[in-house]
């Protein structure tokens, strides 16, 4: 009986070991110029909204499941969509500026995923190391990922504070009326996804292209 159980349990060991080898965890590369990430920040008298884009990023999937991955955004790339001129101009230069994000010497962000949890349907829970000015701290959110249809998205709350970005927070300054600023602002995520071999195609395929007009 004894060498039965054995018998079984190397059987499962091995069947196990078969089917991690044959459906081993994808890495699905993030493609930057088909992802969007909006902004919106939110103060007493309003609200102002934009748009960054992602530098680069993959994903890693074991069979439809999330398990892992990283994304990077570029700082430098912020702009704001709800005004337009001076006003406009004024925002974004004051956004980079070193009271908000400080892009000149902290041009990338980035969210490393340290555990999922799956929920259903393609929806998982998902806890990650954010890193904004230098400065990490743990973040959790809810995220859905689309395997079939190549794509992710979530909605993240960021307590800018946590990052020493306290400009217009009425929990550090006093008496600041209608220029409070909130200490959220949320992150809209809507990422496209490719296999990583054909990303990096893709990617050589621009950059012989660019090298050639030259």
């Amino acid at each position: 009986m004894k060498k039965i159980a054995i018998s079984f349990l190397t059987l499962f060991v091995t069947v196990s070991m078969i089917s991690a080898s044959v459906n081993p965890p994808v890495k699905m590369a993030v493609d930057a110029a088909k992802s969007t990430v909006k902004w919106t920040g939110t103060k007493i008298s309003g609200t102002h909204t934009g748009m960054i884009k992602i530098k680069s990023g993959e994903l890693v999937m074991d069979q439809n499941n999330l398990t892992g991955g990283m994304i990077e955004i570029d700082m430098t790339t912020i702009t704001n969509t709800d005004m337009q001129g001076e006003y406009s101009d004024k925002l974004v230069g004051h956004l980079k500026a070193d009271d908000f994000f400080g892009v000149d010497k902290f041009p990338t962000a980035s969210l490393k995923i340290t555990s999922v949890t799956p929920k259903s349907n393609g929806n998982f829970t998902v806890k990650g190391d954010l890193t904004i000015k230098g400065i990490s701290n743990p973040i959790e959110f809810d995220a859905m990922v689309d395997a079939t249809k190549k794509k992710a998205t979530s909605k993240i709350a960021i307590d800018r504070t946590k990052y020493n970005i306290k400009y217009g927070s009425s929990s550090f300054f006093d008496n600041l009326g209608d220029k409070a600023i909130s200490n959220n602002f949320d992150l809209d995520i809507e990422l496209a996804l490719a296999p990583v071999a054909t990303a990096q195609k893709a990617k050589a395929q621009t950059k012989k292209k660019a090298t050639m007009k030259k």
